[in-house]
């Protein structure tokens, strides 16, 4: 995983900066990371584990 020259973005809708923010890194993964803490540890998924993250928020899988 190569996350030199990634390109972090959050979304629009974030307030205060409480918030994650996502980057798509080498062979198709992506990158997930607090804001706060931007020389943190970052979570890294494939792209299949990324895609059923979104279907299942899609969904309303993860709604309270």
């Amino acid at each position: 995983m190569t996350s030199g020259n990634a390109v972090w973005k959050k979304s629009t809708l974030s307030n205060a900066g409480n918030c994650v923010e996502v980057a798509r890194l080498d062979e198709g993964q992506v990158g997930v990371r607090d804001s706060k803490d931007r020389n943190g540890t970052a979570l890294v998924f494939t792209q299949n584990e990324w895609q059923a993250f979104i279907g299942g928020v899609k969904r309303g899988e993860f709604d309270q």
